[in-house]
C-alpha cells in the first residue's frame, strides 16, 4: 500500500479539480474507495485526502494506478495533452450542440439491439406454453432482479420452475435472440467520436458485460454505464436520472436521451434533460433525428 503521495508535478495543479476527476473516474467505474484503494494499491486515507483535494500535487504515478484501475486515459484525469504529440494528431475536443448537448446516453433494448420479443417465443416453444403467459411471467419478476433486490439465479430458478423448464437461462435465451438494430454501429461511433457518450438501461445482472463481449453493443469508450442492477434503480424512476447526471458530470440540460420508451422519456424530460425518441422498427428515420438532434 501507499501510505503517503510523493510530489512530483512539472505543472501547477489544482488539487480540488483534480480530486473531483479522480472521484469522478472511480464513480464512473463503479467502484467504491475501499475497491478502488485495492486495485490500485492505495491507503483508504491517500485515496480519500486525494479526493477531497487536501494533498499537495500527488504524485504521478499514483494518478497513474488510478488510471489503471479505473481504466481512464491519464491524459483525461491530468487534462493535459502530451508536449511531444504534434496539434495535428491531437483529438478534436468533444463537440457542444447547438442545443447545449454535452452528454449522450444511449438505451440499450430497442436503441442499440433489437428488443427481445423473439426470446419470449423461443421460451413458449420450449415451455409449451403461450406466449403471452411467458410474458406475464417475465414482467411478474422483472423489477427486483433489475434492482438488483433478486440474483439471476433466483430470478432463473423461480421463472424456470412456473415454466416448467429445468436448468433455466434467461440471458441464453436472450443473447441468442437480440440483434444490432441496424446502422447503430456507425452511429454510436459518431456519437462517441464527438460527444461524451453512455449507456443508461433497464438491465439484468451481468447482461450489458455479455451483450459488450459479444460484440453486439458498439465497442467505443462509455464514459458511464448506467445499469439498473446495479445502481437499484429502472427507469422511469427518478433516481436513476439522478445517478446518471452524476456520472456524466454535466448540468441535466447538456444531456441528451435517446430510448425507445415513451415513459422514460417524459421522466428524463422532467429532470431537464432533452430527449429523442428512438423508433427500432425504422432506425434509419430514428438516426437521423438523433443526428439531428446533434448538430453543432
Amino acid at each position: 500500500m501507499l501510505d503517503e503521495v510523493e510530489f512530483w508535478w512539472e505543472l501547477p495543479v489544482d488539487e480540488q479539480a483534480l480530486g473531483k476527476r479522480l472521484q469522478l473516474a472511480r464513480k464512473r467505474a463503479g467502484l467504491t474507495q475501499q475497491q478502488l484503494c485495492q486495485k490500485a494499491g492505495l491507503s483508504y486515507s491517500t485515496l480519500a485526502k486525494i479526493e477531497r483535494g487536501a494533498i499537495r500535487s500527488p504524485s504521478v504515478f499514483t494518478v497513474a494506478a488510478i488510471a489503471q484501475a479505473t481504466e481512464t486515459p491519464i491524459e483525461n484525469l491530468l487534462e493535459m495533452v502530451s508536449k511531444s504529440v504534434q496539434a495535428s494528431e491531437e483529438k478534436p475536443a468533444k463537440k457542444r450542440s447547438k442545443t447545449g448537448v454535452r452528454f449522450v446516453y444511449l438505451d440499450i433494448n430497442g436503441t442499440i439491439v433489437r428488443f427481445f420479443h423473439r426470446a419470449f417465443t423461443e421460451i413458449a416453444k420450449d415451455a409449451n406454453q403461450p406466449t403471452d403467459t411467458v410474458e406475464t411471467y417475465f414482467w411478474r419478476h422483472y423489477d427486483p432482479v433489475n434492482t438488483g433486490q433478486a440474483t439471476m439465479d433466483e430470478f432463473n430458478s423461480t421463472l424456470g420452475r412456473e415454466l416448467g423448464i429445468d436448468n433455466f437461462d434467461w440471458n441464453k435465451y436472450y443473447i441468442q435472440n437480440v440483434e444490432p438494430v441496424p446502422g447503430i454501429n456507425e452511429l454510436v461511433g459518431w456519437i462517441a467520436e464527438n460527444y461524451e457518450i453512455g449507456i443508461i438501461s433497464n438491465s439484468m445482472p451481468g447482461s450489458i458485460d455479455e451483450l459488450r463481449s459479444k460484440g453486439l453493443i458498439p465497442n467505443v469508450n462509455y464514459a458511464a454505464v448506467v445499469d439498473s442492477s446495479k445502481v437499484g434503480a429502472i427507469k422511469p424512476d427518478p433516481q436513476i436520472y439522478d445517478k446518471a447526471q452524476e456520472l456524466a458530470a454535466v448540468e441535466s440540460k447538456e444531456i441528451l436521451l435517446v430510448d425507445d420508451t415513451r415513459p422514460n422519456l417524459v421522466a428524463a424530460d422532467k429532470a431537464g434533460w432533452q430527449t429523442v425518441w428512438f423508433d427500432e422498427l425504422n432506425p434509419e428515420d430514428s438516426i437521423a433525428r438523433v443526428k439531428k438532434a446533434l448538430e453543432f
